[in-house]
């Protein structure tokens, strides 16, 4: 089973989030044993950022690895075992919101694919790059 970077690598949907893991130097991590649940925005989520903002964020790398590590939560977590709380705790420290009541919503983003294995983790693909705050 591949593991999340290399399910990330592979879909045409990624390419965004593929440079700004690669751009933070976060590959290793996240090609690591963790496991790790990884909240995935898509290319059209990156797009609806205004306009610069991923140019910036690629210029400041601390603040780019900050936003990425917050789409990241230790432990390999489903959809059913999301569904039992309010919050996860992100890698980046601050916590995100999960609500499953209606649809799968994780903070300002709803999942529109979730529960897509690897061998180190999960990722839940999210329409919103979710920001702190």
């Amino acid at each position: 089973m591949p593991n999340i970077v290399e399910i990330a690598v592979s879909n045409d949907n990624f390419k965004t989030l593929v440079a700004a893991v690669q751009a933070a130097d976060l590959v290793d991590v996240l090609q690591s044993e963790g496991p790790f649940t990884v909240f995935a925005p898509t290319d059209a989520a990156f797009a609806k950022l205004p306009p610069g903002t991923i140019t910036t964020l690629l210029q400041n790398i601390p603040q780019l690895a900050r936003i990425l590590t917050y789409h990241v939560v230790s432990g390999k977590l489903m959809k059913a075992d999301l569904a039992k709380v309010n919050s996860v705790i992100s890698v980046e420290g601050a916590p995100i919101s999960i609500d499953c009541s209606d649809g799968f919503e994780v903070k300002n983003a709803t999942v529109i694919m979730g529960d897509i294995e690897a061998d180190n983790g999960v990722i839940h693909v999210i329409d919103n790059v979710i920001l702190m705050g």
